[in-house]
């Protein structure tokens, strides 16, 4: 059985690295999506966009609206399994909410 430990953090080197291993990148939700949600910092991932509609932006402008909203991320990692385990989940959260 996979043991699995949770991390929160806001280190940017740390962010891009988990991502980039596991095939993701730096997102918004798009203005022509849900307005309630309209430029809020998602990470996509191929196949995997769900029913917003996601931009593509820079890691400069990701980071750049992870820190103006004190967002971190927050996620699993299976110690003993490869980096695209579907059991992994990250999501962004309120800094302190983890």
């Amino acid at each position: 059985m996979a043991s699995s430990r949770a991390k929160t953090t806001t280190d940017h080197d740390e962010i891009k690295r988990w991502v980039e291993a596991r095939g993701g990148h730096p997102a918004v939700v798009d203005e022509s999506g849900s307005q309630e949600n309209a430029g809020q910092p998602r990470i996509d991932y191929l196949g995997y966009s769900g029913e917003e509609k996601l931009r593509r932006i820079s890691w400069d402008e990701f980071f750049e609206r992870l820190d103006r909203h004190n967002l971190a991320f927050f996620y699993t990692l299976n110690s003993d399994s490869a980096p695209d385990d579907s059991e992994e989940e990250q999501e962004l959260v309120f800094e302190g909410e983890a």
